[in-house]
């Protein structure tokens, strides 16, 4: 704009011909055209980075919880040490209670160990998926109890399809291979949908298209490597809900594949006793 303006009083009137002119009109079109593409290109970076961010402090959040439960565990492991050597000052009144006190501080101690256990297994997960998360394709969480791989839909599937997109193969081909890499874990596929009805020859119901959706990612995962015995698929259709159903927001974020870290039974509380009793059946 600034440079047509120049020319236009720069030179005469009379000497600007239409050619002139039109060339002149033409290159401040093309220029304003390249800068509202450079605004819209860094609207939509600041977006992103909005996102990341918002993501970024939703996991810190969650690795500091585990943190402050390992240091509850800390907190109460320091209480009993304490009570342990006051007791012990009279071996033989107090014999069964050091004892007792001494099963609860190993127990106490296992548990810390496991908290350690998951906090870095949860790290090592984020970091392997770093590339993925930061390019917006997946998320990794925490819910109930279980570390969740988050995969929105639209990325993977057109609507109302369960075939992958080329761009849902090779993210689903990535997740697969890290996946692989994980020894001695199970994974479970589960398919979620928003609460928009379906019924077509193929997909009678939102439950089919979730389940289609599950097992499509299933094989695509064990084509990638990972071994078919440690990994499951299930459907949940509409009745699992991340958010409200009532905005396209909503419902894109309730359209979504979770594929589940099975946990180890072995490490969880109360194991040797489950497994005493389906002795005793």
């Amino acid at each position: 704009m600034r440079r047509l303006a120049l020319l236009l009083l720069l030179t005469p009137m009379a000497c600007v011909t239409q050619k002139t002119f039109d060339a002149l009109k033409t290159e401040r079109d093309g220029l304003e055209t390249t800068l509202e593409e450079r605004n819209k290109a860094l609207r939509e970076g600041e977006a992103r980075e909005k996102r990341l961010a918002t993501e970024k402090q939703a996991l810190a959040a969650q690795l500091a919880d585990e943190q402050d439960k390992v240091k509850e565990l800390g907190a109460r492991i320091d209480r009993l040490v304490a009570d342990m050597a006051a007791a012990t000052k009279d071996k033989s009144r107090l014999q069964s209670s050091v004892e007792e006190m001494t099963r609860a501080l190993a127990e106490l101690e296992k548990r810390r160990a496991e908290a350690e256990g998951r906090i870095a297994e949860f790290k090592n997960l984020i970091s392997r998926f770093r590339s993925l998360i930061d390019a917006g394709k997946l998320k990794v969480k925490i819910v109930e109890g279980r570390m969740v791989v988050v995969l929105a839909t639209d990325i993977l599937f057109a609507s109302g399809s369960a075939s992958l997109s080329k761009e849902g193969k090779t993210a689903i081909g990535e997740v697969g291979q890290v996946l692989a890499s994980i020894p001695k874990r199970g994974f479970q596929v589960e398919g979620h949908t928003d609460n928009v009805p379906i019924a077509s020859a193929q997909y009678p119901s939102n439950w089919e298209l979730a389940s289609s959706r599950a097992i499509t990612v299933l094989r695509s995962m064990v084509e990638a490597g990972l071994p078919g015995e440690r990994i499951s698929a299930a459907s949940f259709a509409e009745t699992r809900p991340v958010a409200p159903n009532d905005s396209r927001e909503g419902k894109a974020q309730n359209r979504r594949i979770e594929i589940i870290i099975v946990p180890d039974l072995s490490q969880l509380p109360g194991f040797e006793e489950l497994k005493a009793l389906d002795a005793k059946q």
